[in-house]
């Protein structure tokens, strides 16, 4: 609706995917998952840095299609699957990558401050949007 030709706030503010802090920090671990990915030989690459990217990138890009969902249960799906994938990345091929020497001591304590921050802010969302879900029913 429009009043004296200015639109009329919305209850809501929208925020720019790149303005979310779980998803900087999520790109945030893509990129020191791709330099360790650049140092690994052929073999590393074919049987653990593969997966190991794949995982890790999958963390950014699901908060990305969830953020960009309409519907509420379709945001939350996509925000579990990210948090999936954060166990997948950094507790599996992150720790596995720690044991074979691929990632070192600094690296590793790295990922796992920012998984646990990442953890926290999906868990968040999560728990925000139902929130938002069960609001909106009043709203009707």
């Amino acid at each position: 609706m429009i009043f004296n030709d200015r639109p009329m706030e919305s209850k809501r503010k929208f925020y720019p995917l790149q303005d979310l802090e779980v998803y900087r920090l999520a790109r945030k671990l893509s990129s020191m998952a791709w330099e360790i990915y650049q140092r690994l030989n052929f073999q590393q690459r074919k049987v653990w840095g593969d997966q190991m990217l794949e995982a890790v990138d999958s963390v950014g890009a699901n908060v990305a299609e969830g953020y960009g969902r309409f519907h509420y249960l379709e945001k939350i799906r996509f925000y579990y699957i990210s948090r999936a994938s954060l166990s997948e990345g950094v507790e599996h091929w992150i720790d596995l990558g720690f044991e074979r020497g691929i990632v070192s001591d600094p690296e590793f304590e790295l990922f796992h401050k920012i998984r646990n921050d990442v953890q926290i802010k999906l868990n968040n969302m999560i728990k925000a949007t139902y929130s938002a879900k069960n609001q909106s029913k009043g709203d009707d």
